[in-house]
């Protein structure tokens, strides 16, 4: 399976996803003006790693900032991850970011994955 690799600009996070390694993250700041267009790769990279998983996965949000349009897409993105049996999601937020760490938040009470909360 192919490494998904986008490097992230001043309004598209930087994400990693690699099954071999067990890399799996989107990091930065998620302003994109066409978050659909973004994070259509992801969500077919996820589609297609949902066939054959590794037997647990951890996958990192270390968000800095998300506009709504771009949090829809977050959302979708763990929906898909609800299909993989043995997923973990760690949110990560800046310390002192309640914004970003009540998103977390919400995040964990509509998708069905367990999440672990951390700070940076």
């Amino acid at each position: 399976m192919d490494i998904l690799t986008i490097e992230g600009t001043d309004d598209t996070p930087a994400i990693i996803l690699d099954k071999k390694t067990g890399a799996f993250e989107i990091s930065g700041r998620s302003l994109s003006e066409n978050s659909l267009e973004f994070y259509l790769p992801v969500l077919a990279w996820i589609d297609d790693y949902a066939k054959a998983p590794n037997p647990s996965t951890t996958f990192i949000f270390r968000l800095e900032y998300s506009n709504t349009a771009s949090s829809k897409l977050i959302q979708d993105i763990m929906m898909a991850l609800e299909k993989i049996p043995g997923t973990k999601i760690v949110w990560y937020s800046q310390e002192d970011d309640e914004d970003m760490e009540e998103a977390g938040q919400e995040f964990s009470e509509v998708i069905d994955v367990p999440f672990e909360f951390k700070t940076f």
